[in-house]
């Protein structure tokens, strides 16, 4: 199903991809699912590399900033011919606020699905202009777990860990952190406020992810953000 609300066109998943019910039974399809996911991923990656796009899968749990700083980003950077595809359980507030700011938008409304998956992509992308953009960001669903496992044929995938959740998520949740390219520490400016320990913060991220490099920002006063526009205009040029 496809609607069109405030100039975001949106789509809705209402129906669990990774189970299925035999008799009475619930049977996991783990395996098949991630198998089928991954041909999805490599098609999708394929595409927009055909297009000259450069994508990011932004990662996080919720209220850890993920649209703010998109949101400023998009604003910051008005040559950035930018696109965008959301995912949220349910609401399409955060795409209003996307292409508030300058972005083309679409809404992925997965219902009961914790994640999204490569095929939701390859449905979505089609409704943007990909040819025009220079990146696309997509916003998965605020979720440290499920969206791990599944490749939805990005470039980078940027994970966000805001000051406000404890220097240990690293540690609770090494799957996600582990696959990241970049951990951006988000929310800096709330530091001092929350007590945040920022060494034992990058101690914990290096233990787990040592290759992937950190930034350390704050969409709200712009403290950082400079290297975070850095950091996209290198692989924006690669």
């Amino acid at each position: 199903m496809s609607e069109v609300r405030n100039g975001v066109r949106n789509i809705g998943f209402s129906v669990l991809t990774d189970v299925s019910e035999e008799r009475g039974r619930i049977v996991q399809v783990e395996k098949g699912v991630l198998s089928r996911n991954q041909q999805l991923a490599d098609e999708n990656r394929t595409r927009f590399r055909e297009n000259g796009l450069l994508v990011l899968n932004v990662l996080a749990s919720p209220g850890s900033g993920k649209t703010t700083l998109l949101a400023r980003t998009f604003s910051d950077l008005e040559g950035l011919r930018a696109g965008v595809i959301v995912g949220d359980l349910a609401t399409d507030n955060d795409a209003e606020r996307l292409r508030a700011s300058g972005a083309e938008t679409v809404q992925i409304t997965t219902g009961g699905v914790c994640h999204l998956e490569a095929a939701m992509i390859a449905r979505a992308a089609p409704m943007l202009e990909l040819a025009a953009l220079d990146l696309l960001a997509i916003e998965n669903v605020g979720n440290l777990v499920c969206p791990a496992a599944y490749d939805l044929g990005e470039d980078l995938r940027v994970v966000l860990l805001s000051v406000t959740e404890g220097e240990d998520k690293p540690l609770k949740y090494p799957k996600i952190f582990k696959s990241a390219d970049l951990v951006a520490i988000t929310k800096i400016d709330l530091a001092a406020a929350v007590a945040f320990d920022r060494a034992r913060t990058l101690e914990n991220i290096h233990l787990i992810t040592p290759a992937a490099q950190v930034l350390e920002v704050s969409a709200l006063s712009g403290e950082g953000m400079e290297e975070w526009y850095r950091y996209l205009g290198e692989h924006l040029g690669s």
